[in-house]
């Protein structure tokens, strides 16, 4: 028997604010995408990072391998980048006994980086930034490779001297892609976590998470050129260079999508993917599937994939919790009937999610494997679910890439979940690949 998906979406096309489905092709599974104001961002299909439109679905090139490939749909909460003249380092950052070379190719394709070279091991860059106790924070830089350096030196500090008190610093090795050493001086600053992302062309983004645990008097945030610590402080390699862009420091755990600044901070809103209405018939009702195949690439909380009935009252969720395990979650009048989740995490990466539901009868796989299963009791009247939404704030929105999402308004049996969610499925030919290995 072939079983086909009621709704599918492989995120490539869309139409203005229009997310467009492959099913069904009378256009009752479009997504409707909304995020005011043109600060969001994304990788094109050229592998540049340019601007998009206000309410355009942010359709996202980049594979964690740094290079071009198959697009996924880009999502995202609210941020800010408190981080000014986020790619001119002639305004409002201070440098010392520094040279710099503007107009070096940056990840945006155009020639708006900067070559800085060190004359001395006390050569620094950085600007005054507000940094508040009890709050953590994500400051991140793109950095390409130069000369003698190695690569960087990213620090969040009090800057009391020429060596700092109180902060942390960490080294990022641009010519191999690697994490450097660490370091933490004083008091008041954690380093929680760093990590640092391939973005090209021997670019990559840097970033360091800091919790605050006093208010400074003088904070900074900075590089130095090269990758040398002592005495848990950084100092530049003399003659070293190193390219540098796209600066940004936001509040939380997790280094989103770059915002660019000027003279003042900049917010970027969270998208609202869904679609509603007539698509409940697209939706099962007493038994169900739904589907995702998503890129992650960090361990916050988020929304996937939900149905519901327009509010919190009533729904089906698939969720990503914070350090990575899966959730799926389904509500009956205000009450959790069903919380599946997984008792291991995820790893980064791609993954294929399938929960399939139906009264006293749910089971959750991952990458063709059982997951969790339920055998809890709900009861769904008929058209109840009439909204789907790809991350979802009243969840907690999904912050990072999706795939492809599929609908069925049967509950698939477990041979098929675990098909379905093979990892030699290809996503990028759903309908066709689903059908067959289904059928």
């Amino acid at each position: 028997m072939i079983i086909l998906p009621s709704l599918e979406i492989v995120p490539a096309k869309y139409n203005g604010n229009i997310l467009l489905s492959q099913i069904p092709v009378n256009g009752t599974g479009d997504f409707t995408v909304s995020r005011a104001l043109n600060t969001a961002t994304r990788v094109n299909s050229l592998g540049n990072i340019e601007l998009v439109n206000a309410d355009t679905p942010r359709i996202d090139y980049l594979t964690s391998s740094g290079t071009v490939g198959c697009p996924a749909l880009l999502v995202e909460p609210s941020a800010q980048n408190l981080a000014l003249q986020s790619s001119d380092y002639s305004l409002t950052w201070l440098a010392a006994s520094v040279n710099s070379t503007s107009g070096v190719l940056s990840p945006s394709g155009t020639n708006d980086a900067t070559l800085f070279e060190a004359t001395v091991n006390t050569a620094r860059v950085r600007q005054t930034i507000t940094l508040t106790s009890g709050t953590t924070y994500t400051f991140s830089l793109f950095g390409k490779f130069g000369s003698l350096s190695s690569g960087f030196t990213m620090n969040v500090f009090d800057e009391n001297s020429i060596t700092y008190a109180n902060g942390v610093c960490q080294a990022f090795n641009l010519n191999e892609g690697t994490l450097g050493a660490s370091g933490t001086a004083g008091s008041g600053f954690t380093l929680q976590s760093v990590g640092m992302e391939n973005y090209g062309n021997g670019w990559y983004r840097c970033r360091m998470t800091v919790l605050m645990s006093y208010t400074p008097t003088t904070p900074r945030v900075g590089f130095r050129i090269g990758t040398q610590i002592s005495v848990a402080r950084p100092l530049s390699v003399v003659s070293g260079t190193v390219n540098v862009w796209g600066a940004q420091l936001e509040v939380g755990s997790v280094a989103t999508s770059y915002i660019p600044t000027t003279t003042a901070a900049v917010t970027r809103n969270a998208e609202v993917v869904s679609v509603s209405g007539a698509v409940s018939g697209s939706i099962g009702q007493t038994e169900g599937t739904i589907y995702a195949e998503v890129d992650i690439r960090n361990a916050a909380l988020g929304s996937i994939l939900t149905i519901d009935d327009g509010d919190t009252t009533d729904f089906i969720s698939i969720i990503k919790n914070s350090n990575l395990p899966i959730r799926a979650r389904i509500r009956r009048a205000g009450g959790t009937i069903v919380n599946i989740i997984t008792s291991t995490a995820v790893s980064l990466g791609v993954h294929k999610i399938a929960l399939g539901y139906t009264n006293g009868n749910y089971a959750l796989y991952i990458d063709g494997s059982l997951a969790g299963t339920s055998t809890n009791s709900t009861d769904y009247p008929a058209t109840s679910l009439t909204q789907c939404t790809l991350s979802n704030a009243n969840y907690g929105p999904f912050n990072d890439r999706i795939r492809a999402a599929a609908l069925y308004t049967t509950r698939l049996t477990n041979t098929q979940l675990a098909l379905l969610t093979s990892p030699y499925t290809s996503y990028s030919s759903m309908a066709s690949a689903l059908s067959y290995t289904l059928g």
